[in-house]
């Protein structure tokens, strides 16, 4: 294993991914049982987006080897959490969702600074 794979940094993303899939289980389970219907829509596009990206940072992130990838896993985690909790906010506690479109970006953003990096091996 090199360094960066078992690195701190390396461990949070790894643990960070899998919290995002839990709680996006928990989110769905809130928007089937416990919002309007107006608001589920919000909560599982959250969720799909949290459990999918939490997914792949756990795929990912134990098995990089340099540091651009791993940039670009941080700022996959960071536009998850800005695009997913941004929704969830919304529906939670009213807050504007001025912060999704940011997050998209910057997943978006992070998926071709992965397929660079693939590309340059």
């Amino acid at each position: 294993m090199n360094a960066i794979a078992s690195s701190l940094p390396t461990r949070l993303l790894t643990a960070a991914g899998a919290v995002l899939a839990a709680l996006s289980v928990a989110l769905s389970a809130y928007a089937a049982h416990a919002v309007e219907p107006g608001a589920q829509h919000r909560l599982y596009t959250a969720a799909v987006f949290a459990f999918g990206h939490g997914i792949a940072l756990v795929a990912l992130a134990p098995h990089l080897r340099r540091m651009f990838t791993m940039a670009a896993l941080w700022l996959l985690l960071l536009g998850t959490l800005l695009f997913s909790g941004s929704l969830t906010a919304a529906v939670l506690v009213g807050a504007s969702t001025v912060l999704a479109p940011f997050g998209g970006t910057l997943m978006i953003l992070a998926w071709l600074l992965v397929a660079v990096d693939a590309l340059r091996r």
